[in-house]
């Protein structure tokens, strides 16, 4: 659900737009000229880019103080630019396919979508919501552009991309095959403890007291064997947290236990007690209270998360490739020489990854 708070973001971090106006690219130019860059004719601007870059600073507390010299400001800024870049410029060519596709934010959706954003953001009237735009720095027609561009992006992809994938049989099966611990809920089980603690001092452990400890932990298990309720003999004489709910813990994965513990577990029925053992902290009786086994979902039953899953890593490769097909038709010139080696440098690294 698209919130205000996502969309209206101009103004909430003025402290770091006012550094970005002021500071320089790290790599030694100005961040921007007025325009950075033209792609088939719909350009990027230095406010446009500034606010991007804004977008991803402020979600960094450590440079909430920093001051415009500041070397790990240059440094963030740094690192951003070339992904925000090739992002900026990824986007207007999806929008750019939206429009040539004739997708248009009609007035009926685009007020459905104003509402949602009021009730998402709790706001009542219409004052309120102009108010809020104001605070943000935004008009109506800024919010609709806002929200048709991202319309215009988000359904060019659908309609060029994702309608057209498909996971066949063999894909799927074979997903599960290579993944079948995704599909598997592991064994766990729900123990009971009574934990007889053994004192320690600066100087160690006393011989004498943990002799003692183990013969009270002993006895205590004398007594579970004999039938008296183990919840109220942990009340009674458990050291551990655990004591407040009658010594229940868990569900516990198998997996996540120690190896000894879990062949001893391993050989024990339900309502079976452990020996009196060694812990880290003391002497230790342990209960099974419940055990389920694990159990693996059936390929029919899993074939929906495994279609998502398939489809989502096939996605996300097609939609690299289908911004390549874009990027080859298109002119684009650039104004600001640094922005285009960051913009280069970002685009070699996808280039290299969708490579393989």
């Amino acid at each position: 659900m698209l919130i205000l708070q996502e969309l209206l973001m101009f103004k909430r971090s003025v402290v770091v737009a006012v550094l970005l106006s002021t500071v320089t690219v790290a790599l030694g130019a100005e961040i921007i000229e007025q325009v950075l860059v033209n792609v088939n004719g719909d350009i990027l601007t230095k406010t446009e880019f500034e606010q991007r870059q804004v977008a991803v600073l402020r979600g960094r507390p450590e440079l909430a103080n920093v001051t415009p010299d500041s070397p790990a400001l240059r440094t963030a800024i740094a690192q951003v630019t070339p992904q925000l870049i090739l992002d900026a410029v990824d986007e207007l060519l999806l929008i750019q396919r939206g429009r040539e596709l004739g997708l248009v934010l009609g007035e009926e959706q685009f007020k459905s979508i104003v509402e949602n954003i009021k009730k998402s953001n709790n706001i009542e009237s219409e004052e309120q919501f102009q108010a809020a735009l104001k605070q943000e720095g935004m008009t109506m027609p800024d919010l609709r552009r806002a929200l048709e561009r991202q319309m215009l992006a988000s359904e060019a992809q659908r309609r060029d991309v994702a309608d057209k994938i498909s996971i066949t049989e063999a894909e799927a099966r074979a997903y599960y095959d290579a993944h079948k611990d995704e599909f598997t809920t592991p064994s766990e089980v729900t123990l009971r403890e009574i934990l007889v603690e053994v004192p320690v001092t600066e100087k160690g452990i006393n011989v004498a007291q943990d002799d003692e400890a183990k013969e009270e932990a002993e006895a205590v298990r004398k007594r579970l064997l004999a039938g008296e309720p183990f919840p109220r003999l942990a009340a009674e004489y458990s050291d551990a947290p655990s004591k407040a709910n009658g010594g229940l813990i868990g569900p516990i994965r198998v997996s996540e236990l120690a190896d000894a513990l879990q062949a001893q577990l391993g050989t024990m029925k339900l309502g079976d007690l452990t020996g009196v053992t060694r812990a880290s902290r003391g002497y230790q009786i342990l209960k099974l209270e419940s055990r389920t086994e694990a159990k693996i979902r059936g390929f029919e039953d899993a074939r929906a998360d495994i279609s998502n899953k398939v489809g989502s890593d096939k996605m996300a490769a097609e939609r690299l490739k289908y911004l390549e097909r874009l990027r080859s038709q298109a002119t684009i010139t650039w104004r600001n020489e640094e922005l285009r080696k960051a913009y280069e440098q970002a685009l070699a690294e996808r280039r290299k990854t969708l490579a393989g």
